[in-house]
C-alpha cells in the first residue's frame, strides 16, 4: 500500500512583536461545528510526477485562491499524521489578509448515503494565531511543525 502525501505552507509574520501563523478551517460539514484539531496548515496530496514544493505551492493557491508567497522557504520538515499520510512543510514569512482568501471546492455526497452531490469549500476560514492558540486548533499531526518554526526563528 502506498503512503500519501502531502504538502503545504505555514506563512508566518511578527505582529507587534507576537509570532502568528496562518491556519485554515478545513471545509464541508464534517468540520463545520468543530474548532479543536478541525484546523489545517494550507496543503494537499501530491504524486510522484510533482516535487513536494511544488505542490506546496499549488496547493496554497488551490486552497486560498491567492498567490502562494515567494519568501524564503524554511524547511520544516516531515510528520505523519494519525491516518497514517506523510506532510512535508515550508515556513514562509509573509502577510495576507483572511478576508482576501475565496478557497476552491471539492464535490462529495451529502448527506451520505442521499446520492445528492453537493460542492463546498476546501476552507471555510483563515486566520492568524499565535502559535500557542493555533496549536490546540492543529490536527495533531501538524503541530510539530509550530513547534519546528519557533526552534527556526530563537536560532536564527
Amino acid at each position: 500500500m502506498t503512503v500519501k502525501r502531502s504538502a503545504g505552507l505555514l506563512l508566518f509574520r511578527t505582529s507587534q512583536g507576537h509570532l502568528e501563523v496562518l491556519i485554515a478551517h478545513m471545509g464541508g460539514p464534517l468540520w463545520a461545528s468543530r474548532d479543536t484539531g478541525a484546523w489545517s496548515v494550507p496543503k494537499g496530496e501530491y504524486g510522484p510526477d510533482e516535487t513536494p514544493e511544488a505542490a506546496a505551492r499549488r496547493e496554497f493557491v488551490e486552497e486560498l485562491g491567492l498567490p502562494a508567497p515567494d519568501g524564503e522557504k524554511v524547511p520544516l520538515g516531515e510528520a505523519r499524521q494519525a491516518n497514517g499520510k506523510i506532510v512535508t512543510v515550508w515556513a514562509v514569512e509573509g502577510d495576507l489578509d483572511p478576508a482576501a482568501v475565496v478557497p476552491g471546492t471539492f464535490t462529495m455526497e451529502w448527506p451520505r448515503g442521499s446520492g445528492v452531490s453537493r460542492d463546498f469549500p476546501e476552507v471555510d476560514r483563515v486566520a492568524w494565531f499565535t502559535p500557542q492558540e493555533a496549536a490546540p486548533r492543529l490536527v495533531s499531526g501538524q503541530q510539530a511543525f509550530l513547534e519546528r518554526l519557533e526552534t527556526y526563528l530563537r536560532e536564527r
